[in-house]
């Protein structure tokens, strides 16, 4: 059974295109398709990605004033509407609001090895620069799913790698993200199983 996945996005798109480069080949054992890629911000890299792969992208920006719960109403029509049976919140920087009969099925990726370096404004270079900062050895990344507290759910899989004496913020986030690549899949193929 293919698994139809709804992807969330706000940057340049790397997850989105690992995510549909993997569900096109016979060979990587990931029997999904994506069904709806949704950015918040307009202009950013992972739509031209979508545009590429051929994917249905829609733009769903917050209003001012908004609620979380009534952009997360938003978001969820869309996704309903597109048959997913998954979201993969992939970079998606903006807090979401999770209906009750998505709960248990929204998943995120963190670049850090959750609970460390998580919550709140704890994204991308920033995580990075806090793990230096702090003298970490070792950092890595989490697969989650997503409650209603940023970087909170249940962690799904984590994989880690070494922080060398020499690492710069962008030297560490490049290969947190090689690990990053391998995470989220991995904990897909596992979700679906159980």
């Amino acid at each position: 059974m293919s698994h139809r996945l709804a992807v969330l996005v706000s940057g340049t798109g790397r997850h989105l295109e690992n995510l549909a480069t993997l569900s096109t080949d016979p060979a990587a054992d990931f029997d999904a398709e994506i069904g709806l890629v949704i950015s918040n911000r307009p202009g950013v890299g992972a739509l031209d990605r979508a545009a590429r792969f051929g994917l249905r992208a829609e733009v769903l920006q917050g209003v001012e004033g908004e609620s979380d719960e009534a952009y997360g109403r938003r978001v969820f029509d869309l996704i309903r509407a597109a048959d997913a049976d998954t979201v993969i919140l992939a970079g998606f920087l903006k807090k979401l609001w999770i209906p009750e009969d998505f709960a248990g099925r929204v998943i995120n990726i963190h670049p850090s090895l959750l609970p460390a370096f998580g919550g709140k404004g704890c994204y991308g270079a920033r995580v990075h620069r806090a793990v230096l900062a702090r003298g970490c050895q070792v950092t890595g990344c989490t697969v989650h799913l997503v409650d209603e507290v940023y970087d909170n759910g249940p962690i799904l899989l984590q994989r880690w790698c070494a922080v060398h004496p020499e690492d710069t913020p962008e030297a560490l986030a490049a290969r947190v993200f090689e690990e990053e690549l391998l995470a989220l899949p991995e904990a897909l193929r596992r979700f679906w199983r159980r």
